[in-house]
């Protein structure tokens, strides 16, 4: 089996003796090419290269943007081949690790790589759909409005107290926002696959899986229904009252089950299609990273776009095993 690991070094959670071991299990299962991130982006050119080369499988030890970095080489050079593809393996090294978890891996390293690698051997690889915004690919979901603007905040102040307190750093930091833009709202229109119009939106969540991310080991759930290879789920605030935040946030960290009492959220599900308009532009961020402004969003799912390798004993809602397949080479290794 050829592997390539994709290794941010300035992640929440590597360090050379963790990274080391990984690499130790990892070429227990065959040949191991080891590359590191050096800038943001880097992981999208390296998962390019590692399909290129036609591996086996992309591991990746790092945060959820370097992951979505990944996934974004791994889906643009399937889409440009045709044939054969990589599957994409997690491992934990960022502060949250999102993704990793919603697809049943553990959070810490050690328990992870075990679990991964035993995936890996036995070639349990699922195929799943991915959303888009404006071309980029997100894996669990994209954020208008308000929380890309605590992104945008946090990450202006990238430090100490990002790597190693993150709740709390970010819990601050969506005040501050909070505080700062409640009386002045920047707000959108939501446009889904023919649906009624969501009007009035300072901020929306588009999530192709649940959760939305996690407050240390609970998970923050806003879309309930949204599952690893069904279309879009829409969540939509109208207002960024103190009380309606306060009680989204209460609803998600009981599992979401009360926002649909909430009159000034709307939701949409099974979305494959949906436009965001504003008059000035918002913020927005996928998958934990901001991106910028636009005044406009075009949102798609796409179907069977990528393979990830999951834990064996994980059962995922509209999933089915496929066989991994043998990329073509000139020899084997």
């Amino acid at each position: 089996m050829d592997l390539t690991l994709i290794v941010n070094p300035v992640a929440s959670s590597v360090t050379d003796r963790r990274r080391r071991r990984v690499e130790e299990q990892l070429r227990s299962l065959g040949t191991v090419e080891v590359v590191e991130t050096r800038r943001r982006g880097h992981a999208t050119e390296l998962a390019v290269d590692a399909a290129r080369r036609a591996v086996d499988a992309v591991v990746v030890l790092a945060g959820d943007g370097t992951l979505n970095e990944a996934a974004n080489g791994l889906v643009a050079s399937a889409a440009g081949s045709g044939g054969a593809r990589p599957a994409l393996a997690v491992l934990p090294g960022g502060s949250t690790n999102v993704y990793a978890r919603a697809i049943g891996v553990p959070n810490q390293l050690g328990a992870a790589t075990a679990v991964v690698a035993e995936a890996l051997r036995t070639r349990n690889v699922r195929s799943i759909g991915v959303g888009a915004v404006n071309g980029r690919r997100f894996l669990f979901h994209c954020g208008i409005g308000f929380d890309a603007a605590v992104i945008e905040r946090v990450e202006r102040r990238q430090g100490f107290l990002k790597r190693h307190a993150t709740p709390l750093w970010f819990g601050v930091n969506a005040l501050a926002t909070w505080a700062r833009r409640a009386n002045r709202q920047t707000s959108f229109t939501i446009s889904a696959d023919g649906t009624p119009r969501i009007d009035h939106c300072p901020f929306a969540i588009v999530s192709n899986i649940s959760p939305y991310t996690y407050l240390g080991p609970r998970p923050l759930v806003v879309s309930p229904g949204a599952t690893i290879d069904s279309p879009l789920t829409v969540m939509g605030l109208q207002t960024l009252r103190l009380g309606v935040v306060l009680r989204t946030l209460a609803s998600a960290m009981a599992r979401g089950r009360y926002l649909h009492d909430e009159p000034l959220i709307q939701h949409r599900t099974g979305v494959e299609r949906l436009i965001v308009e504003s008059a000035a532009p918002v913020p927005y961020q996928v998958d934990g990273d901001f991106l910028g402004r636009l005044s406009r969003f075009e949102l798609t799912f796409e179907r069977d776009a990528l393979d990830i390798v999951v834990p064996d004993d994980i059962v995922v809602p509209e999933c089915s095993n496929r066989a991994w397949p043998r990329p073509k080479r000139h020899h084997d290794r």
